[in-house]
């Protein structure tokens, strides 16, 4: 049915939480429930449930549904498909059912394929490679480090020749 009030009867006056698709909002109350649905009507909706199941809770005095669902909405050629997951907790209440509680929203994309598990292979290349450069990066270290040695040691000959200048000048 696309009458909001209809809709909205369906819905726990006392009981309720409802997160819809389409809103930012969290509903706990039939006006705001029924005012949802206003405004969702004019989107001109229609449904299929695409994969559901149905397990009954609290001694056979509630149920909970859920699944996939796609609805599209729109008008003509702006009509979009919108896939969402939903969940509903209906609970009876003096002999009638109503939902305590609806969540829906979109569905989230498929997650990319994991990457291929490396060959052993491959493995071993990269450990060639990795092993290389650090042979690579300690010959070098290696080398500035007796780099730096040789250089401390002129260096340190400088000093006592610049101490030594003083006494040569002073002997001619």
């Amino acid at each position: 049915t696309k009458d909001p009030k209809t809709v909205a009867g369906l819905y726990s006056s006392t009981d309720l939480s409802f997160l819809p698709t389409v809103s930012p909002k969290h509903i706990t109350k039939l006006d705001n429930t029924q005012e949802y649905f206003e405004a969702f009507v004019l989107k001109n909706p229609f449904g299929t449930i695409t994969d559901d199941s149905v397990a009954v809770v609290d001694n056979g005095n509630g149920y909970l549904h859920s699944g996939m669902y796609t609805f599209e909405l729109g008008e003509g050629d702006a009509r979009a498909p919108v896939a969402a997951r939903f969940s509903y907790v209906w609970r009876k209440f003096a002999g009638d059912w109503k939902i305590t509680h609806h969540h829906s929203s979109v569905r989230p994309a498929q997650p990319s394929a994991a990457p291929a598990e490396a060959s052993d292979a491959k493995v071993e290349e990269v450990m060639k490679m990795y092993k290389q450069a650090a042979e690579r990066l300690s010959k070098e270290t290696t080398l500035r480090l007796e780099q730096e040695a040789q250089l401390r040691e002129v260096i340190v000959e400088l000093e006592e020749i610049k101490k030594a200048i003083p006494q040569l000048a002073s002997d001619k």
